[in-house]
């Protein structure tokens, strides 16, 4: 039997130099990335919102990865392992099982339909500004949640890493990551985002490899002793490996445990910046292609990290992980301070350090490819299309009006043939002819301004939140996604019957449901862990809304299409059919 290993702790004294150092690698390297890409891309809006659409496929398979694999699992995901065993395992499968979503539902349909973002796939045959505006807003509620966990992670990392628990170092971490991922949407767009999270996922994975092989060294080979050793070590014997640990005390716990589960399998392919991959790529096949090599990515990365979990209880222990960080979030680096030798040896901190820094990059890309998300909703969605965005054929007309508000001049409608209609219409709105209806480089700099705006909220919310785990705060960006964005994307793509009053009302009925029971959740009062701990306003027993949010956010489709007062117009659904299907007329 092992004796047990003394609690590890943040390296000290000359360390934090080297560690320091390598930080400071990652920030430098990927600044270089940027200011490279920028001078690369143009200012035209394919240049900053797709990157010029001239990935390969297995680029963008790396940036999808990249993308997907975020400070919640190198983190949060490895934590709740070390800390919930069994439970923790399950947690991350519903992270994988999603991309088969992705692949068989939304990949291609969503790269022949759209342009930029979800709410072009949805204007395709639902003309109207309000849908561009409930779309567009969802979208940055998403990333929103999505950015708080990325930033919170910082935080943790960087208060380990320097030996710290104050709240001033992690509060410095949030406000620094703000800064950066600013600084690389603004200057870099989509072509420097991409090529950061394509860095990024090539050192996470490798450093997963690296710390996987060394734990397989320590034991050997040999699986099960590591899965004893890590249930001798967790506080709660067998039970460490058998499900119940976290989720199944009650009732409530394993409805809560079944609600994140269907939100995480869900919510990814409702995810605006996972989205947004699909339109980097050249042709549909390549977007399908891309999938599969980012399926083989997560999976094995997901491997690693059951693996990396157990080994983080069966060296170190579920109390000390738990002491380092109360959610679990920096068990991963303490277990490469183990593995490379323990606290005080020279091998010890630097493969925590290696590790803590590709944590570090991994937190950078994604916050990045977030805040592109947002700002694309933004510009794109809500200041272009639904205020701003006029089709050319009604400037200059006094008696013209536009063709997304479904009243247009119906006799000469009458007229033209449908499909030859459709497509013009499709044109007039999303610009497919090449003249945009509102200059792109105006739209463009609103994008960069948004990502300013959007960065400062992002940081403040990132102040409340540091003692949540990453991979839970996570957990209620998918619940979101899969209550707001999926349903409307789902009946666009496949309901011939579906109206813009049902795109309103499944978005709005998906969104407002899901942010108000997480805001009277336990998340946010009620526990000690909570937003405001010292508060108690929840009645809303889950922590997770996905089991009420998702049908609710279908439901409110189902009936806004059913007693809207205009019917679907049937060469719409058919011009996004064949489109979507086939490719013919997508950008």
């Amino acid at each position: 039997m092992r004796t047990a290993t003394p609690p590890p702790v943040a390296p000290t004294g000359d360390h934090h130099g080297l560690a320091v150092v390598l930080f400071a690698v990652v920030v430098l390297v990927t600044l270089a990335i940027t200011f490279w890409a920028g001078r690369r891309g143009g200012g035209a809006a394919e240049d900053f919102y797709a990157g010029g659409r001239d990935f390969t496929p297995l680029q963008n398979g790396f940036a999808l990865s990249g993308d997907y694999l975020s400070a919640a699992s190198f983190l949060g995901v490895a934590g709740l392992i070390a800390l919930y065993g069994y439970d923790g395992v399950l947690y991350s499968i519903g992270f994988l099982v999603a991309w088969l979503v992705v692949l068989m539902l939304v990949a291609e349909l969503v790269r022949n339909a759209g342009r930029y973002t979800l709410a072009d796939v949805l204007a395709l045959r639902l003309r109207r500004r309000k849908v561009r505006a409930a779309a567009g807003g969802a979208s940055v509620v998403v990333t929103l949640f999505y950015l708080v966990a990325q930033m919170v992670g910082a935080g943790s990392l960087v208060a380990l890493l320097l030996g710290t628990n104050s709240a001033q170092a992690r509060t410095w971490t949030i406000v620094a990551v703000g800064g950066l991922m600013i600084v690389y949407v603004t200057i870099g767009g989509m072509r420097a985002t991409t090529w950061i999270q394509i860095v990024k996922a090539f050192l996470l994975v490798a450093g997963s490899v690296v710390l996987t092989v060394l734990l397989v060294v320590r034991f050997h080979g040999d699986v099960a002793e590591l899965m004893r050793q890590a249930a001798q070590h967790s506080g709660a014997g067998q039970r460490y490996l058998e499900p119940g640990l976290k989720y199944g005390k009650s009732f409530t716990s394993r409805l809560d445990f079944f609600s994140l589960g269907l939100a995480l399998v869900l919510g990814t392919a409702g995810l605006p910046h996972i989205l947004s991959r699909f339109y980097t790529v050249p042709t549909a096949r390549a977007a399908r292609r891309s999938t599969m090599w980012a399926i083989g990515l997560v999976g094995g990365f997901y491997l690693m990290a059951i693996a990396l979990g157990l080994g983080a209880t069966a060296l170190i222990g579920s109390a000390e992980v738990r002491q380092a960080n109360s959610a679990g979030n920096t068990a991963v680096p303490l277990l490469a301070l183990v593995l490379g030798g323990g606290n005080g040896s020279t091998g010890g901190v630097v493969l925590f350090a290696l590790i803590s820094a590709i944590a570090f990059a991994t937190i950078l890309a994604v916050v990045a490819g977030l805040t592109l998300a947002s700002s694309a909703a933004f510009a794109h969605d809500i200041w272009a299309g639904a205020w701003r965005g006029r089709p050319r054929g009604s400037r200059g007309s006094r008696g013209a009006r536009d063709p997304h508000d479904g009243r247009g001049a119906r006799g000469r409608r009458a007229a033209v043939p449908a499909s030859r209609r459709a497509r013009a219409e499709a044109d007039a709105w999303t610009g497919n002819d090449g003249a945009p209806t509102v200059a792109e480089h105006d739209e463009v700099l609103v994008a960069r301004i948004a990502a300013v705006g959007i960065g400062a909220v992002a940081i403040v919310l990132s102040l409340f939140a540091q003692q949540l785990n990453v991979a839970f705060l996570v957990g209620l960006a998918f619940a979101v996604a899969a209550s707001a964005n999926l349903p409307v994307l789902l009946y666009s793509l496949f309901w011939r019957r579906f109206t813009a009053r049902g795109a309103v009302w499944s978005v709005y009925g998906g969104l407002i449901p899901a942010v108000v029971l997480v805001a009277f959740s336990p998340v946010v009062s009620g526990t000690k862990v909570a937003l405001f701990p010292g508060m108690d306003f929840h009645w809303f027993p889950l922590e997770n809304p996905g089991v009420v949010s998702i049908p609710l956010g279908f439901l409110a489709g189902w009936i806004g299409t059913l007693t809207s007062p205009e019917p679907a117009d049937p060469d719409r659904y058919a011009e996004l059919e064949v489109r979507s299907l086939t490719g013919a007329g997508a950008v």
